[in-house]
């Protein structure tokens, strides 16, 4: 699984036009699901992503987690974290996973995180959406479940 991390002010997806997930303060997460994907892929990100140190403490340094500064996350499917430009000018997206074990891994991967008791808000998987969002930082980070550990 890739996920795209943001940190942000506030966030929120809209399909056709009605907010379907918000959040304020938190971690904007756009979640792509491959092919070689499983569970373990599903539950090493929703370990990892809460526990990011990347709010600023007093002196501005890097460390405190999703957790500490009571935020949220809004997750956003993203198959096209997937996608391969090397050949041509139209992305490949053969390494994105088949939809519904997608779905599967979106929705596992989400139950995870409420678990550790975070808030989670979401966007509609398969759905052309409208995100928006306010950028703290800007801080963005890239995550790979192959490259975890």
């Amino acid at each position: 699984m890739r996920a795209v991390v943001q940190r942000v002010r506030e966030a929120r997806v809209s399909v056709r036009g009605k907010v379907v997930g918000e959040i304020e303060r938190g971690l904007l997460v756009f979640l792509g699901v491959g092919r070689e994907d499983g569970e373990e892929d599903a539950d090493n990100l929703a370990a990892k992503i809460p526990q990011l140190r990347v709010f600023e403490d007093e002196e501005g340094k890097f460390d405190l987690s999703l957790g500490d500064v009571g935020g949220g996350i809004l997750v956003v499917s993203q198959f096209t974290l997937f996608g391969d430009c090397r050949k041509g000018r139209r992305p490949s997206f053969t390494e994105a996973a088949e939809p519904q074990r997608a779905r599967e891994l979106y929705q596992r991967f989400i139950a995870k995180v409420e678990e550790r008791g975070i808030s989670v808000a979401k966007g509609e998987f398969q759905a052309r959406m409208g995100v928006e969002l306010v950028n703290d930082g800007p801080v963005t980070l890239l995550l790979d479940s192959k490259k975890l550990f």
